[in-house]
Formats: structure tokens, sequence, C-alpha cells
């Protein structure tokens, strides 16, 4: 469906991550042009040279999600570049440190939060008014299962993982007159960065080990691939998702089933 969102304009924030790069190039490949959001002196410029393959047009701009002038910064430079936001995939998050409850750090606590739950907040406030005042979108928050199960390995995640997961129930319902559809995402274990950070925290002498151990207790017997996860959050944010808001979905190679 290469014009499927031929004329819309689509924010990611996280772009430079894997799941937010592919996601970027999937959109871009349908026909909308990006603004790509990470950290500054992140590596957007893999994402752009990604979606200038994809023959797409993309901006990209820097921005920490936990600062509100820099959401708003984010949002104004969208306006004034592609001139209206349609859909926004509300994608940066971050591990933080990876052990167990008791020895948790407590600025680590504070600084996942930040990310994962006020980063979200403020995307969706911010985004939310223009999407108000311009008669609608779709809105893609990225939560985890970690957000849908224990995590004894990483509390402060799973704990802000959860948090997405009522922010999106609750912005879906706070939105639903204004035709803008809020939903969420869960991944399970995805081959990105991320993981990667994941598996040396739970074991720094074999790393390794652990992937085997995750891909071999998930139904499918392996990690998901970031284009999966674009495939859901591109499918979310058409028109033919037009009946869905509120909705928490797991991509996770049958995780939440078994």
């Amino acid at each position: 469906m290469p014009d499927r969102f031929e004329g819309k304009v689509v924010v990611i924030t996280g772009a430079a991550g894997g799941i937010g790069r592919a996601t970027a190039v999937r959109f871009a490949s349908e026909g909308a042009s990006i603004l790509a959001v990470d950290l500054p002196n992140s590596d957007l410029d893999e994402t752009v040279a990604a979606v200038q393959r994809a023959a797409g047009r993309i901006v990209t701009h820097p921005a920490d999600v936990t600062i509100a002038s820099e959401v708003a910064g984010y949002v104004q430079a969208a306006l004034e570049h592609f001139g209206q936001i349609d859909i926004f995939f509300n994608n940066a998050g971050i591990e933080g440190w990876v052990g167990l409850l008791l020895g948790y750090p407590e600025d680590e606590y504070d600084r996942v939060f930040a990310v994962n739950v006020k980063g979200v907040f403020l995307g969706l406030q911010a985004v939310g008014r223009v999407m108000r005042d311009s008669g609608g979108g779709a809105i893609i928050n990225t939560a985890s299962v970690a957000g849908l199960q224990a995590t004894a390995a990483a509390a402060a995640y799973g704990a802000s993982k959860s948090a997405v997961v009522g922010l999106t129930k609750s912005a879906a319902i706070a939105f639903v007159d204004d035709n803008i559809r809020v939903n969420a995402i869960c991944p399970g274990p995805i081959e990105t960065r991320m993981m990667r950070a994941m598996e040396r925290g739970v074991n720094p002498d074999d790393p390794e080990a652990v992937h085997r151990n995750l891909a071999a207790s998930t139904p499918m017997k392996r990690y998901g691939e970031p284009e999966e996860i674009a495939a859901m959050v591109a499918f979310l944010a058409s028109d033919d998702a037009s009946y869905i808001t509120g909705g928490i979905y797991p991509v996770d190679g049958g995780t939440r089933a078994s």
C-alpha cells in the first residue's frame, strides 16, 4: 500500500532507535512525511539515510522529551515544516538500570519515569492540542509486555510501561470526542540496542545466554524484528483501524498467550 499515508505527517520520538527508525521507514514507504525526534547527538543521520532510501521526506529535530519546552519545540517544528500533524508515534523510552528491586538506585528510577512516563504525557498533551484543533488524528504510544507482567530485573522499566498503558486508556477516552484515536503497542523482546543492553545488565558475563533463553521462552522461539513492530504501528495509524481506540496490543510472538 505505497500511498496509504500520502499527504500525512508523522511525528516519531525515539526515532534514532531500532523501532523508531523502522517505523519511520515504514511510514515513509507509504507516502508520509516524517518529523524524526531524538536526543541531541543521537544517531538520527542513520534514520534519515534509511528514510531517504525509501524515497521518503524526513526532517529531524533534537529534543529531550522530558522537558515541556522541548516537546513544544518538536511540535512547532512539525507545523513549521509540514503544516500539520496527523499521526504521532509517542515512542521515546529507555531501559534504565537493570537489577533487582532492593538495589535499584533512586535516581535511575526517577530518570526512567521521566522519559518513559512524563515524556509520553507531555507528548500526549502537546500533540493532542494540535490534533484537536485540526480535526483529529492517531496516536500510538510504546508500552511493553514488561508493563503487563512481572519484571523482576527491571522494576522501574516495567512500572513505567504499566503507566503508559494507563495513560493510553485515559487519553483515548479524553480525546474520543476530538476524533483522536489513542492506542498502545506492547513489544516483546525485539532485536534492538535496548535489548542488548538489558541482556548485558542481566548477565554481563554471558549476555548471549540471556538472548537464547528469552528467545526459547517465547512461543515463536525468536525475538521480533523492528519492522514487525512498525507494521503494527502503521496499521493502528491507518483508516483500517478507524474503530480502534484505547487498545493495548502485545506484539510479542505469543508471550502473553502462554
